[in-house]
């Protein structure tokens, strides 16, 4: 395509065809908004349309911070389109899929021009024309092909980019920072480091070769149109965790916060620690609100999800204009962009780690116990269920119908409760998910609780393997003994009341760690030591084929998995805030290499198990009585 072409596509790509800014917020104005929230209005939606700013208006009726003059963060980046775009997100979806999230996830593929600046709402627009105005004059300098070379390390992939070129963009993102800082009043930093387009970021470092693996499938001379795009962020939730609603929730509660299906939660980690267990507090991304929601009503997100894209820049090339039959077509399957080139490569590789895999056959599989009845009820939960002379009843249909013989007092049960009704129903789901895996367990261990020990039975129960394996109960296996709010070891059922009970039991199991090892209110570095030294000698102990099962607690999920796969010891406070988070039933799976001597950690055989909650209820408030 001769030059003279190419500039005039461009400059009809870069043209902006909606109404001016000035027309929305006299729109706006004219409506009988105040000019300083029809001016927020805007530039939350990216300044598009006048029924977008209106919609945002309408949903934030009762932000609290609505009046408040906090500017959006924005950031210039360059976004690769066409084909290259298309292999880069099918990178995105395999590394993901195989090696879990990593920081790279967060955002879509770009290379950073200019990091994240303030600009005041009533300025935004001169971005808009400073954007367009540089892109015009570096047209025609602008790269045909950028140069794009692989480099990896131990917790970094991406593609740096060929310095002639890397040096033609900083010259773009300097001159965008000057005017943009001379013009619209923003401290704007042109990115002076080496240019790059990360792939991976942050991963745990036996994932390298596998990410390598597929990053090579990515042809970087692949055709490709850039774009210089201009995206905003609530510069007040920048540290936050960001959730996305899976279910409606309406609030039950004054303190509660209303959610619909697919809305955006702001969730900051340091402000939970006194929220109840299973709930979270929050901010609402569509509204602005905030209050307290359920956690298994939400997933995590990605943190360029709620960003807003305002305007780009076309960087078009000669390049851009091949024929479908110079390049392979992309096809649309289930509405993605599928592109057969990439798929078969990247199908090669897969076919390549499992054969790899295919004589791999050791695992370990660490789960959470199942609902307990004392998180549903309390921790006074047997103070609903005895009777005057201290025998106990079903007070709830989710309490068990009995509860297993014991010599000492039923109030020992207190300290170690049982699973509910539901957890019973939880436990056996996953055992029979297990089963429609084909998975095959070899070994089942059981931390002493008996919420554990009751877990590990109705999951062998699913599995159809409760008559041919036994439980192992190993006291090593027990949590961080200073959650214990009696403040001592509680006294768990023996072994014999176990097998007695009907508990399938190895009665001829020794411990590596006895009961009497316990230590109650011991230090977090005894509770990690402790931990580590077990898991080394249940995998020690196991030499055949097959999965480890290990039924324990939240805490067991970090404090196995981390030493196993060679990771450091978290924090303390972080520590307790990951585990917070774990779900009854939760787990991580590990598979190890024989090869490598050394373990890594894999998606779970099985698919996670959300619910929601279930209020207790009285018939009498508000059909008999007002």
């Amino acid at each position: 395509m001769a030059v003279a072409e190419t500039q005039l596509y461009a400059k009809v790509s870069n043209k902006h065809r909606s109404k001016s800014t000035s027309a929305l917020l006299e729109s706006l104005l004219a409506k009988g908004f105040p000019a300083h929230i029809a001016q927020k209005a805007l530039a939350a939606t990216g300044q598009k349309t006048i029924e977008d700013a209106a919609k945002w208006l309408h949903s934030h009726c009762n932000d609290p911070s609505l009046d408040d003059p906090i500017p959006q963060e924005y950031a210039l980046y360059l976004c690769p389109t066409g084909h290259l775009h298309n292999h880069l997100q099918e990178f995105w979806k395999e590394s993901k899929r195989q090696c879990g999230k990593n920081r790279a996830h967060e955002i879509f593929p770009h290379v950073t021009l200019c990091d994240f600046f303030t600009c005041e709402d009533q300025k935004v627009e001169l971005l808009y024309d400073i954007l367009k105005r540089v892109g015009n004059s570096f047209l025609q300098r602008f790269p045909p092909a950028i140069s794009l070379s692989l480099h990896s390390s131990t917790s970094y992939l991406g593609f740096f980019i060929g310095d002639s070129h890397a040096n033609i963009l900083k010259e773009f993102a300097l001159a965008f920072s000057s005017e943009a800082s001379a013009l619209a009043d923003c401290r704007v930093k042109p990115c002076q480091k080496q240019l790059h387009l990360t792939l991976a970021h942050k991963f745990y470092p036996h994932h390298q070769k596998t990410l390598e693996q597929l990053a090579k499938c990515i042809n970087p001379g692949e055709t490709c149109q850039w774009v210089a795009a201009l995206y905003s962020r609530d510069m007040r939730f920048v540290h936050y965790q960001t959730l996305r609603a899976l279910f409606q929730y309406k609030p039950q509660n004054i303190d509660e916060l209303m959610i619909n299906a697919g809305d955006f939660i702001y969730v900051d980690p340091t402000q939970q620690s006194d929220v109840s267990e299973g709930w979270v507090i929050g901010t609402s991304h569509r509204t602005g609100c905030r209050g307290f929601l359920p956690e298994n009503y939400t997933e995590r997100a990605n943190e360029s999800d709620t960003w807003v894209k305002h305007r780009e820049y076309v960087f078009a090339t000669a390049s851009r204009f091949l024929t479908q039959t110079e390049s392979e077509p992309n096809v649309k399957l289930n509405g993605e962009v599928h592109n057969p080139s990439t798929s078969r490569s990247v199908s090669n590789v897969l076919s390549l780690q499992l054969s790899q895999n295919a004589t791999l056959r050791r695992g370990v599989l660490v789960m959470r116990h199942g609902e307990g009845v004392d998180q549903v009820f309390g921790k006074s939960w047997l103070q609903q269920c005895l009777t005057a002379d201290g025998k106990y009843y079903r007070a709830d249909l989710n309490f068990p119908s009995t509860l297993p013989k014991r010599k000492d007092s039923v109030k020992q049960f207190e300290n170690d409760p049982p699973i509910s009704c539901c957890g019973i129903f939880q436990s056996r789901l996953i055992g029979e998910a297990l089963l429609d895996q084909e998975v095959t367990v070899s070994y089942v261990y059981s931390s002493p609780a008996l919420r554990c020990i009751q877990t590990a039975q109705h999951v062998l129960q699913g599995l159809k393997l409760d008559q041919k394996i036994k439980i192992r109960v190993e006291p090593g296996l027990f949590e961080w003994t200073k959650w214990e709010t009696s403040k001592v070891i509680p006294n768990f059922m023996t072994v014999t009341e176990l097998a007695e009970a009907s508990y399938r039991i190895d009665t001829n199991y020794r411990g590596n760690f006895p009961l009497s090892s316990l230590v109650p209110s011991e230090s977090y570095e005894e509770f990690v030591s402790r931990s580590s030294a077990v898991i080394k000698q249940i995998i020690a102990a196991c030499t055949s084929k097959g999965i480890i099962l290990i039924v324990g607690h939240g805490s067991s999920l970090v404090s196995f998995i981390r030493p196993l796969i060679g990771l450091p010891t978290r924090d303390s406070s972080d520590f307790a805030q990951v585990v917070r988070k774990i779900p009854s039933l939760g787990m991580c799976f590990c598979e190890e290499l024989k090869e490598e001597n050394k373990w890594q950690m894999v998606n779970p055989p099985v698919k996670t198990l959300t619910h929601g909650a279930n209020a207790a209820f009285n018939w009498r408030n508000g059909i008999v009585e007002d």
